[in-house]
């Protein structure tokens, strides 16, 4: 039987991840795996499904804690990717002890039964989120909360359609892959999508769909409310308020989606799980533009980097299906997960991590800014927090993207202990732990610094 996936000429391009079909890829792998690890690796090609991101493996990891991760050598690589889930650090010991106090106390709690933590919990993120934001369901992941999230839309409004933007990415599930906007998740021989999920090229002066070096955010705003009036019957407009490959939205962009979606019944979604709980150096991003949205989601650090769990966080008056049943997860009030949620989210608050995510950030940005005026390589750099990237380039006047070189840099800096990823195949994306030191990060920020001069010798730009 022939695969119509095989059948494919074309490779999804643009990912929000660096790929494992990379030839360096292979090259690094040879160099650098032993026999234990090889034998490891064959093992788990051959019973896991392959994924682009995913399996085959890079590695093996046998220890991660702090902001390192440790493969089976014993080699330690700074963790700058974590999946965003290691906001306070891997192995937390505050975090690993409650867990473990929980395990003995309560376990379990059937769907049935509410218990102490899962309330505290939604207790706490009702009082962290902005504005009205009070009314929460949890579930086991990210992409589980979006689809919470896109049922109370429908619920609420009566209709069905969503926008949301090109390049996004929301979750796997099929209602988060529809509106995602990436090619490696919602193409190929799936079948169709939702329908009504409708798209539009995100905001981001330095490339954008519009081929401008400024005002995208006004084309991109405008393009919201030209479809929202013409579409009619939008549930909601869906989105990162900081793009996480990354973009930062100019002022007055989210007030401008804001005023749209209230001026066409439309609700407003933000999904913060990978830039809330600190991330950006404020406890959600959203804060910046002093936006509230209708809907705000928030999973992968909410489990500390050991358990998963996601929120979905309503207004009010979204809470209006108590016949239905539209968040109903086995694991929705696990007594185990939510300790873990409360448990970091308290840790967050009581070691200053917001503000230290804030402080480290601004000096890998100027870092970065400073390397970008010897490193020709580098032609933008932006980000906010410990959300922060370097888009290279072959040619700064025309901005050819440089993903060559951006693999070459990804390889050649594992070599020396950084382990970050690439997005949309040419951006040197950073979103390390919220404990990291200053010192670790002038350490990583040096390899960097190094990585870019050996590539740059290699493509005869020095």
């Amino acid at each position: 039987m022939t695969s119509h996936l095989s059948s494919q000429s074309t490779t999804p391009q643009g990912a929000e991840g660096d790929v494992n079909h990379s030839p360096r890829r292979k090259v690094w792998h040879e160099k650098n795996i032993d026999e234990d690890a090889k034998e490891l690796l064959r093992r788990d090609e051959k019973v896991f499904l392959h994924q682009s991101v995913s399996t085959p493996c890079l590695s093996v990891i046998k220890k991660a804690e702090g902001i390192w991760v440790e493969d089976n050598r014993g080699h330690r690589f700074m963790d700058f990717h974590g999946n965003n889930v290691h906001h306070i650090g891997y192995g937390h010991p505050r975090l690993k002890q409650a867990i473990k106090k929980q395990l003995d106390d309560l376990p379990f709690a059937p769907r049935r039964f509410t218990c102490d933590p899962a309330v505290e919990l939604a207790e706490k993120l009702a009082d962290l989120a902005p504005g009205d934001l009070n009314k929460v369901l949890f579930a086991t992941g990210g992409s589980d909360a979006i689809e919470i999230a896109l049922a109370y839309a429908r619920a609420k409004t009566g209709r069905f359609k969503t926008i949301s933007f090109w390049d996004s990415f929301h979750g796997a599930g099929f209602g988060a892959r529809s509106i995602g906007g990436e090619e490696m998740f919602r193409s190929g021989p799936i079948g169709p999508l939702l329908p009504g999920t409708e798209h539009i090229p995100p905001f981001g002066d330095y490339r954008n769909a519009w081929g401008v070096t400024e005002g995208s955010a006004e084309l991109c705003a405008n393009t919201i409310r030209y479809v929202l009036e013409k579409e009619g019957d939008v549930a909601a407009v869906i989105a990162e308020p900081t793009r996480a490959v990354p973009y930062i939205a100019p002022p007055g962009f989210w007030q401008k989606v804001r005023k749209a979606c209230n001026d066409f019944g439309a609700l407003l979604i933000f999904d913060e799980i990978p830039t809330g709980l600190g991330k950006t150096g404020k406890m959600f991003s959203c804060e910046y533009d002093e936006v509230i949205p209708d809907i705000l989601v928030v999973g992968k650090s909410l489990g500390g980097g050991i358990l998963p769990i996601a929120a979905t966080i309503c207004r009010p008056e979204l809470d209006i299906a108590d016949r239905y049943a539209y968040g109903h997860y086995t694991h929705e009030k696990n007594p185990v997960t939510t300790r873990a949620a409360l448990t970091t989210l308290q840790i967050i608050e009581d070691e200053g991590l917001v503000e230290n995510a804030a402080k480290v950030g601004d000096y890998a940005l100027e870092r970065l800014q400073e390397m970008q005026s010897r490193h020709p390589l580098i032609g933008d750099v932006r980000g906010r927090g410990c959300l922060f990237g370097a888009e290279l380039v072959t040619n700064r006047d025309t901005r050819e993207p440089a993903n060559d070189a951006a693999d070459m840099v990804l390889y050649a800096a594992l070599n020396k202990g950084l382990s970050f990823k690439t997005t949309m195949g040419n951006v040197l994306t950073f979103t390390p732990s919220l404990v990291t030191t200053q010192q670790e990060m002038e350490n990583a920020m040096n390899i960097i610094d190094h990585c870019l001069d050996e590539v740059e010798k290699e493509f005869g730009y020095r």
